[in-house]
């Protein structure tokens, strides 16, 4: 778990204070955590997968968000994605202008410091959101999209793809894994930056 870098905030004075900072905080239960920045291959998979995603929804209605774009999970709790998506009317937190309500997608793109959250406390809160249909996790270290999927049930059934494999949104979106990582590794990642291979 991160260490907070502020603590004692509302929900109010968090979006407040938010508002007015030059980089991205999350927060949870009155405790704010700073995002780190992402390496030259994190930054191009978002990209890469920004692209597909609006290639494919854009006729369909569909927004693509980038990392920029906040949004509220039940439980006082404010996160960032990588990427969210909205289909129809994007919904905002009452009061705000600034906080997203209803993604149906959201991408998380994978790094040491982060993939127990995303794939923990934060993932908690993502399947709480009744709009959500699917939850996307790119690697960083090698060439593999994993995805969760919400059926008609409400159970969210798991799909991975590696090499010469694809995975199908239920938006319609389809990610190619040799697309999305082509030339990947040839860029800085969190292994190469740390010393470490790729």
């Amino acid at each position: 778990m991160r260490v907070a870098e502020k603590s004692g905030f509302t929900p109010v004075q968090y979006l407040d204070w938010e508002r007015s900072q030059g980089s991205r905080h999350e927060y949870f239960r009155g405790e704010v955590f700073a995002m780190a920045g992402g390496t030259p291959r994190h930054n191009m998979l978002s990209a890469r997968v920004s692209t597909a995603l609006m290639n494919a929804l854009d006729s369909k209605g569909c927004f693509v968000f980038s990392s920029d774009q906040k949004i509220a999970l039940t439980g006082e709790r404010y996160v960032y994605p990588d990427l969210s998506v909205v289909c129809g009317p994007a919904e905002l937190e009452p009061g705000t202008n600034d906080v997203l309500l209803n993604p149906m997608v959201v991408v998380e793109v994978l790094s040491s410091s982060t993939e127990s959250y995303d794939r923990g406390l934060k993932w908690e809160g993502y399947q709480r959101l009744p709009s959500l249909t699917d939850y996307v996790l790119v690697s960083q270290v090698e060439a593999r999209i994993e995805h969760f999927e919400r059926d008609p049930n409400g159970t969210w059934i798991y799909r991975s793809a590696g090499p010469g494999e694809r995975l199908v949104l239920s938006c319609g979106a389809m990610l190619d894994v040799d697309r999305m990582f082509a030339r990947a590794f040839e860029v800085v990642g969190e292994a190469a930056a740390a010393g470490r291979l790729p």
